[in-house]
């Protein structure tokens, strides 16, 4: 039975009242290790810790901070097989898929902001007399909460902006999936990251994120995670007046125009439902795709569906677990909500159950339905797992209403050969990214994040190292100039 604790102060600790919990292998339903639960009296350690640190680590170079990320990247690529073990395992996703998408970004990610923060630049405006230039300084500790989907991928997407800025961070990873956030600790200790810069608290969302919000010496909250929890934390920080950041949920449309490259159209939407089991807030799960085109496409889709494999992540299948049981459970109810609300299932509808040690994991066959309306449940809530809706269109302003049709605004993907209409409709859908002919193409130094209920503000590139600064403006008189 493993174990994993706390990393405060530049070493792994117990809670301090002890408390643990248990960890369980998605694949097998089986637990495999206990992690550390922790506590308001976990959290406050953990901000003494980054508090103490923060005064030499912030007035590092920035290019000495660059150093530093750039260790870390290099500790995580030698441990490369053993952490996308580790990713696999505790979230039932195949061990490919972890290597080449989670492990992989998390590397980039401390490598490009090592080099994004040395590229940083301020502004200053000159005027009649005048002379006013701008500081960006770090706020000092930060807080870091992240969930169990992407689980070093993401814990490194803000970690790394937030130390290459200069802050100190308490981090508090999904007590779901612990084991890569507390081998990025370890990574970071190997690299020589200075004791305190980093602290993990694990635990349970009302308890140590809890703490996390409202804790005094914490400035800024950048949350990845449900737009329910988004909310309450909001609620939470912003009497406090602390700056927050959340990426929540996503119930994304995906339009398919008849003109569209056909064959790749489908791959990717294949793909864009079903990656990760579903479990990527930037998946695909409303289809929509214009009526000349719809049969042939949803025979396609659904062929293709079928055709993706389930079952042991580390057999080399397309699909591996759903992350909990609880959600496992949330997943296949939804599933009975579709049928109830008129919906035909055309490919899977029900849990998979592989031969040998898997027979007792959490498993769910590629699901696709059709037949519902946009108002009901399963097209206006977000389900995160292997489940998607088709129906066709008509015309491109229904395209764009169906579109546009839900709470959420986070991410759009538009199939179109059509020039004119690619940029017409990517301009008229409510989303915070809109791929055009591709899903999930990345470049980070791209803003990143959603409208409506799919967050406040956004990540990557410049925007992630502006959130964890603070601007200050100088303005300076210059004696013998014309005022």
């Amino acid at each position: 039975m493993l174990t994993f604790r706390h990393f405060i102060g530049g070493a792994p600790c117990d809670s301090v009242d002890g408390a643990t919990l248990p960890v369980y292998e998605p694949a097998t339903g089986a637990q495999y290790a206990i992690v550390a639960d922790g506590s308001q009296a976990d959290i406050d350690a953990a901000a003494r810790a980054a508090a103490a640190a923060f005064p030499a680590w912030s007035a590092l170079p920035a290019a000495e901070r660059a150093s530093h990320l750039n260790a870390v990247a290099d500790a995580i690529e030698r441990r490369a097989v053993e952490f996308a073990a580790a990713e696999s395992r505790d979230t039932g996703k195949p061990v490919a898929l972890a290597r080449g998408m989670d492990i992989a970004r998390a590397v980039v990610n401390c490598r490009f902001f090592a080099a994004a923060i040395t590229q940083f630049s301020s502004e200053s405006h000159t005027g009649p007399g005048t002379l006013n230039y701008t500081l960006r300084e770090p706020h000092g500790v930060v807080g870091c909460i992240t969930p169990w989907n992407l689980p070093l991928l993401l814990f490194t997407w803000k970690i790394a902006p937030a130390l290459a800025a200069g802050n100190c961070v308490v981090a508090k990873p999904s007590e779901l999936t612990p084991a890569t956030a507390s081998m990025f600790a370890d990574a970071c200790a190997e690299a020589g990251l200075p004791a305190g810069v980093l602290n993990v608290v694990h635990g349970q969302g009302p308890r140590a994120g809890q703490a996390l919000v409202e804790h005094p010496g914490i400035t800024a909250i950048s949350f990845t995670g449900g737009t329910a929890t988004g909310t309450r934390l909001a609620a939470t920080a912003a009497p406090l007046l602390k700056k927050l950041s959340l990426e929540l949920g996503g119930k994304n449309p995906n339009i398919v125009f008849a003109d569209c490259d056909f064959e790749r159209a489908v791959a990717d939407s294949v793909r864009a439902a079903f990656l990760n089991q579903g479990q990527i807030c930037l998946c695909g799960s409303r289809v929509y795709v214009e009526r000349a085109l719809y049969p042939r496409f949803r025979d396609a889709f659904v062929a293709g569906a079928k055709a993706l494999t389930v079952g042991d992540p580390a057999d080399g299948n397309d699909l591996g677990a759903l992350t909990s049981g609880a959600h496992l459970d949330k997943v296949l109810a939804a599933i009975e909500t579709a049928r109830t609300e008129g919906g035909t299932v055309l490919a899977g509808g029900e849990r998979v159950r592989p031969a040998g040690r898997c027979a007792d994991g959490w498993f769910v066959a590629p699901t696709v339905i059709e037949g519902l309306p946009l108002d009901c449940r399963t097209n206006q809530e977000e389900i995160f797992g292997p489940v998607v809706t088709l129906a066709p269109f008509d015309t491109e302003a229904e395209a764009v209403a169906l579109a546009n049709g839900t709470r959420y605004g986070l991410v759009a993907t538009v199939w179109t050969r059509d020039l004119d209409r690619a940029h017409r409709v990517s301009r008229a859908l409510s989303a915070g990214i809109v791929w055009v002919n591709c899903w999930m193409v990345r470049d980070l130094r791209t803003p990143f994040g959603g409208v409506k209920a799919s967050g406040v503000g956004r990540e990557g590139g410049l925007e992630a190292l502006r959130f964890f600064t603070e601007p200050r403006n100088i303005c300076i008189r210059i004696a013998g100039e014309s005022e």
